[in-house]
């Protein structure tokens, strides 16, 4: 196995601030649930369930792994909070105080079937006199590793946000429950108040994930909190999470300078002008903003640039296929292309292209699963033709092999139309890489067409 010898550090802080989602209970539903609070009670603890789930990123290639850490969210709520794991999941409720539980349930969204958290609550609410307007909030917190490393559920759809995008604001939602009938009244069964789409949440990770859901009813005017409840729930997220994410992000940054390297040193050369091209965008992307990074990170990416030129210039390789491989399972297809965009621009850095650097770039398009019309419209923009040091017939008018002659002649008709619409440019380099590319076609044609395949 290669070893990369690169060591990144990515200071990253999550940002968490609060953000009003609307209601999904009816008007009608919330009167109706304030017309069932009556004089009862029994006894109830919730438990809190924790799973230890110790994801760790793996490192990306031997010695290719990024330190960084992750802003800590820990809510007030949890300040009191030491509940006992092994408490009676079934013990009776006690209606004195407020409880709350959660289930999931099936809804129908036009022709889907979506999964939504239904928010029940039942037991005792205490106002400071009869009819007072009060109003529902429920917060969600990730309690997966423990209430000292608490993360924020975010909204994935908060307020003035595009659909399905989050703005890393904290989830939480709120409902006018209308007037509380007496001062002091209990909901004597379990009744849903709110349905909380899954898709409406962003979970810090993928897989089961312990949630602390924190119910509140509060008065409407001032925010004061009659009766607080809240309850543990485990879910399966499918979906990728805000960390996972970032994570992702931030190992497909240094894969990226890898792959940069890795297309410099295929002639067996490092050219300055390559290397400090790859440099300047590992500054740029890698520390995101120079301004506000420590010298320490910054250090760090100096030393970490200075051994992987020192790796390859001993002429070591990297298995960049594999590279690739997880390239393509954590980014998604745009991150690619400005990976190979890069990469071409590796290749353009000293104004000529060695057959070497053409074949890896070749392949790293394979490998990154990239269109291949429009990997050549690419190198046709950024390695004009006088660039090459070899030329490629096939590869230049992207003829392959199991192209029949007919379909090799309409082929080369469409390319034959395309760079004869250029030779008019008012770019003198696109007539001259239009007149060029319109000789090599009427070669092909000589090769393909005329004497058969």
């Amino acid at each position: 196995m290669s070893k990369v010898l690169i060591s990144l550090s990515i200071l990253l802080v999550a940002p968490a601030t609060a953000a009003i989602s609307s209601g999904l209970i009816s008007r009608s539903g919330i009167r109706a649930l304030v017309n069932r609070l009556k004089l009862k009670g029994s006894i109830c603890l919730s438990v809190l369930a924790r799973l230890a789930n110790g994801v760790k990123s793996k490192d990306l290639v031997g010695q290719l792994r990024q330190a960084g850490s992750f802003g800590d969210f820990t809510s007030r709520i949890l300040r009191d909070a030491k509940p006992d794991p092994g408490q009676n999941l079934y013990a009776p409720l006690d209606m004195s105080i407020l409880n709350c539980r959660v289930r999931i349930i099936e809804l129908n969204d036009g022709n889907a079937v979506i999964d939504a958290f239904a928010v029940e609550i039942c037991g005792t609410i205490r106002a400071p006199e009869d009819m007072r307007n009060a109003t529902l909030r429920i917060s969600i917190l990730d309690i997966t590793d423990g209430s000292a490393e608490a993360k924020a559920v975010r909204a994935r759809n908060p307020q003035g946000a595009p659909s399905g995008k989050s703005n890393g604001s904290e989830f939480c939602y709120v409902a006018e429950l209308g007037r509380l009938p007496r001062q002091t009244t209990t909901l004597d069964d379990w009744t849903c108040v709110a349905r909380l789409h899954s898709d409406g949440q962003e979970f810090c990770r993928r897989g089961k994930r312990t949630l602390r859901f924190d119910t509140s009813i509060l008065s409407a005017d001032g925010g004061l909190e009659f009766a607080h409840a809240w309850c543990t729930f485990v879910y399966d997220n499918p979906m990728p999470g805000y960390v996972d994410l970032q994570e992702n992000d931030e190992r497909t940054k240094v894969l990226t300078v890898a792959l940069a390297f890795a297309v410099s040193a295929a002639d067996g050369k490092l050219y300055d002008c390559e290397v400090e091209l790859i440099q300047n965008w590992a500054r740029d992307n890698v520390l995101e903003s120079r301004a506000q990074t420590s010298d320490q990170a910054r250090g760090k990416l100096e030393k970490a640039l200075s051994t992987t030129v020192a790796f390859f210039s001993k002429g070591n390789k990297l298995d960049t296929c594999r590279l690739c491989e997880e390239v393509v399972e954590i980014a998604p297809v745009g991150h690619r292309y400005e990976i190979l965009d890069l990469c071409l621009r590796v290749a353009q850095a000293n104004g000529s292209v060695a057959a070497e650097e053409m074949a890896i770039l070749k392949d790293l398009a394979s490998w990154l699963e990239i269109d291949r019309e429009k990997f050549r419209t690419m190198v046709e923009k950024i390695l004009p033709l006088d660039m090459h040091e070899v030329m490629n017939i096939n590869d230049l008018l992207g003829i392959t092999s199991d192209m029949s002659k007919e379909k090799t002649r309409k082929h080369l008709n469409k390319e034959y139309s395309k760079w004869n619409s250029r030779v008019t440019s008012a770019n003198p380099e696109i007539q001259t890489q239009a007149d060029q590319m319109l000789k090599i076609i009427a070669e092909a044609r000589g090769q393909y067409v005329s004497a058969g395949r």
